[in-house]
């Protein structure tokens, strides 16, 4: 039992100043000038802020078969150590999540080694929707559908595939768009000028606007065919964008979208200092797409923030263009990032916590997680704005050991992260006695 007391609590739309009780993995009590009751610990909270657990809603892990990058172990203390206290995780390891058993294999794994809480994407492909169809919509975070090949090449590109998946989904898709054909013709056109050396800056352009505003679009057309639950992962153009709408609330949405960390903080200017460290799929674009991105995520046109984790080797990074696999570390930093942007005056303390929890328990429809309300799930960050730090070697977390952060001095730290009541982290260091649980969802 916790009792943490005068602390800031920044939730659904304003900061108080007041008392948690923590007792076994709930929130018991919310008030002023609580007792600490018999064999509870007093946490002082004076001085700082008290966030609902972060819900990072596109991470990948890469286990089962690729954890020489990372494995569920690894990535969730480093998770735990960023404030993120759940995270849904894709599919596509090895073997490809793709079958029933496969899933609930990884849930075994979860179960067996997370240190955050846990949910596992159905992953699709060109011939398997049957078992796609068979997945709990009460149990399993979403099915996530590749419609532009990444790390793992689960590319769905059979019409009629999509067609009957969007039709006959019994729970959210998730989707990674972009359109395959342009940037095979883009690629072409690179690799006859500059062989295998085509420089890194090229990445947007190859994987370009163009492509990903034609995979969303067709996305989005399909979903409103069939009034499917859709949401659109990573967007990275100011383009698409205008594809989504904010004249609804959240939870009238049929279609929703994601912003990412690395799309919210870096451009192509970056490309020249940091090479393969910033390639992922989607690109990392122009400032001006940039600018977009934030201007649709503050006016809700683009519903929630993630990290798109993706860890690989330093030595697979460092690698040519062509060789040099998408994806980098994100998940230690994701909190601390965004509270940089907030003392810059880009964003509200407020509209971090509505984005990196609330809106992502409220789409995904996460039961008892994601606010800090009497009742609900443990999952807390508490942080000291005021508490700048390095990105070193040293204290990287994720296996890989490097991040596209190496160097930067982060305004503010993440003092302790509570998952489902445990004191999992505090003070820079992890207490793994305890693990994290499954994610459940409460869908009608």
């Amino acid at each position: 039992m916790y009792l943490i007391k005068e602390v800031s609590i920044v939730n659904e739309g304003e900061i108080r100043v007041g008392d948690v009780l923590i007792k076994n993995d709930v929130i018991e009590k919310i008030g002023q000038g609580l007792e600490c009751p018999e064999r509870c610990v007093e946490i002082d909270g004076n001085g700082l802020h008290l966030f609902p657990g972060v819900i990072d809603d596109q991470v990948h892990f890469r286990e089962p078969g690729l954890t020489h990058k990372g494995n569920i172990f690894t990535e969730s203390r480093a998770a735990v150590a960023g404030g993120v206290t759940s995270f849904m995780e894709m599919p596509n390891v090895n073997p490809q999540t793709v079958t029933q058993e496969l899933l609930e294999a990884k849930y075994e794994i979860g179960a067996r080694n997370s240190l955050a809480n846990y949910s596992f994407y159905m992953g699709s492909t060109n011939t398997n929707l049957d078992e796609v169809l068979k997945t709990d919509p009460n149990s399993v975070c979403g099915i996530k559908i590749f419609m532009g090949s990444s790390t793992g090449n689960m590319l769905v590109d059979d019409q009629k595939t999509l067609e009957n998946i969007f039709r006959n989904a019994p729970i959210l898709i998730a989707t990674h768009c972009e359109d395959e054909a342009t940037i095979r013709a883009n690629t072409e056109e690179f690799v006859k000028k500059y062989g295998e050396e085509i420089p890194f800056k090229y990445h947007p352009i190859i994987r370009s606007e163009e492509a990903c505003y034609l995979s969303s679009s067709k996305a989005i057309e399909l979903a409103k065919k069939n009034n499917t639950r859709l949401h659109i992962l990573h967007i990275s153009t100011g383009k698409e964008t205008h594809l989504f709408s904010n004249e609804e609330p959240l939870g009238q949405k049929r279609i929703t979208s994601e912003a990412c960390i690395h799309h919210l903080w870096f451009s192509d200017q970056d490309y020249d200092e940091k090479g393969a460290f910033i390639k992922w799929n989607p690109a990392v674009k122009t400032a001006t797409d940039r600018d977009e991105i934030w201007k649709a995520l503050l006016d809700n046109r683009i519903d929630v923030i993630a990290t798109d984790h993706a860890p690989h080797t330093l030595e697979e990074k460092q690698n040519s263009y062509l060789k040099a696999p998408s994806g980098g570390p994100l998940i230690q930093h994701t909190l601390v990032a965004m509270l940089d942007f907030y003392h810059e005056g880009k964003i509200s303390l407020e509209r971090i916590a509505e984005k990196m929890s609330h809106a992502v328990a409220e789409c995904f429809e996460v039961k008892d997680r994601g606010y800090i309300r009497e009742g609900y799930k443990a999952d807390l960050a508490l942080v000291n704005l005021d508490s700048p730090w390095t990105v070193a070697k040293e204290n990287i977390r994720a296996k890989c050991g490097w991040s596209p952060f190496d160097g930067h001095q982060f305004k503010s730290s993440i003092e302790k992260t509570f998952i489902s009541g445990h004191l999992a982290y505090s003070e820079g260091k992890l207490d793994e006695s305890k693990l994290g649980q499954r994610l459940s969802f409460d869908r009608k």
